[in-house]
């Protein structure tokens, strides 16, 4: 993003010159729907970042500016909405309203928000708004957190305000992301390792241009079905208190416990765990093969066992097998739409986006959006001229 031209626009609006906070989307390597059952997941922050700049006013009140959507909106601090509007402010609204509750001090602040993130594509454009707002509003207040806890303050917003009951993977790696490395994540803990992702190896994303909405209620329910799985796991074993806790061999021997729908959830998140440890102790060998086999079988879960791909992203998963320097690929994010993640070897990264997107265009009749990402740093204010 041009950001000379970018505080240009702000001081036009504002007549003020702001500070500037940028926070990245990100793409999961494996490990998905796993994190709001308390499991391991290994997501990498990428290049497509949402930008916030933030200067002061002499009110107490948040104007809250957009350069991609129409609706601007004014908030008293003192009176912010106690319930979502619908409106994408949603999200600066909720981490506004966190941040109130953990005593920081918040100014009156005009914003200005400009994101790089495809909305709905599944690479967490939410949670790079949340993590930039809070950073902005922080730093607008005189205020710090550790990146861990300003992760689980947006986490919170997503929840408790915008309604989309969310794990924490997506702000803790917007917040937390590391140049050329995925983060092998314990979404119980938040300890987290970094795992190199190997050199001359490329992210390449396939946005199948299909739309999805989380706050819509798919989600959600997938969670309350793992929630059930839980309740009725635990009373065989007291010390299960999320599908974390549950082993293959545990899952094996309670199966005749739950309903077959149900039994189909817990069994992806219970496998799909284990994956991604097998998955980072592969990266750690060099052991591609053994990576591609992972996500693969981990695509495989999420159609069949969870019931989250679509059409659109099978045809995609499908478009990249056999193609030069391909290593492994799956969809990635919640689900119904959105994006594939491929490994592919740097020399071929070019070509293999040009075929992908051609074989799915010839299936489909549908233009894909294709992206070649490295792994990029975490939340930042940045220092310009």
């Amino acid at each position: 993003m041009n950001i000379s031209a970018f505080c240009q626009h702000f001081e036009k609006l504002f007549g003020a010159w702001p500070r500037v906070y940028r926070a990245p989307g990100r793409v999961n390597v494996i490990g998905e729907h796993t994190d709001y059952n308390d499991g391991f997941v290994m997501p990498a922050a990428i290049a497509f970042s949402t930008y916030v700049g933030i200067a002061p006013r002499p009110d107490r009140k948040l104007a809250i500016h957009s350069q991609q959507f129409p609706d601007h909106s004014l908030f008293e601090l003192e009176h912010l909405p106690q319930h979502r509007t619908g409106s994408w402010c949603d999200y600066v609204v909720g981490v506004a309203r966190e941040l109130q509750h953990r005593g920081v001090p918040l100014a009156g602040s005009n914003i200005l928000v400009q994101g790089e993130v495809p909305i709905g594509s599944g690479l967490s454009s939410s949670a790079a708004l949340e993590v930039a707002s809070a950073c902005a509003l922080l730093g607008q207040a005189g205020s710090e957190l550790p990146g861990p806890e300003i992760a689980k303050l947006c986490r919170q917003a997503e929840n408790n305000f915008v309604g989309a009951r969310v794990g924490i993977m997506d702000q803790f790696v917007s917040c937390m992301g590391k140049a050329g490395h995925a983060i092998l994540l314990d979404c119980r803990s938040l300890d987290f390792q970094l795992v190199p992702i190997p050199s001359r190896v490329e992210l390449v994303i396939c946005n199948t241009m299909v739309k999805h909405d989380h706050a819509a209620g798919t989600y959600n329910s997938r969670r309350a079905e793992c929630e059930e799985g839980v309740r009725i796991l635990a009373r065989r074993n007291p010390a299960i208190h999320a599908l974390r806790d549950v082993s293959v061999d545990m899952l094996k021997q309670y199966a005749d416990d739950l309903p077959p729908i149900i039994l189909k959830r817990c069994s992806h998140v219970i496998y799909e765990n284990q994956r991604t440890l097998d998955a980072a102790r592969a990266f750690a060998s060099g052991d591609l093969a053994r990576v591609s086999e992972l996500m693969a079988a981990s695509h495989t879960s999420l159609r069949d066992l969870y019931e989250v791909s679509s059409r659109e992203l099978d045809i995609m998963v499908d478009a990249a097998q056999g193609l030069p320097g391909f290593i492994g690929g799956r969809m990635t994010g919640g689900g119904f739409g959105g994006c594939t993640v491929n490994l592919v070897h740097e020399e071929n990264a070019e070509d293999f986006a040009a075929q992908v997107a051609a074989r799915y265009r010839a299936a489909t009749g549908i233009e894909p959006q294709t992206y070649i990402c490295a792994a990029e740093d975490g939340a930042q204010e940045l220092r310009y001229a």
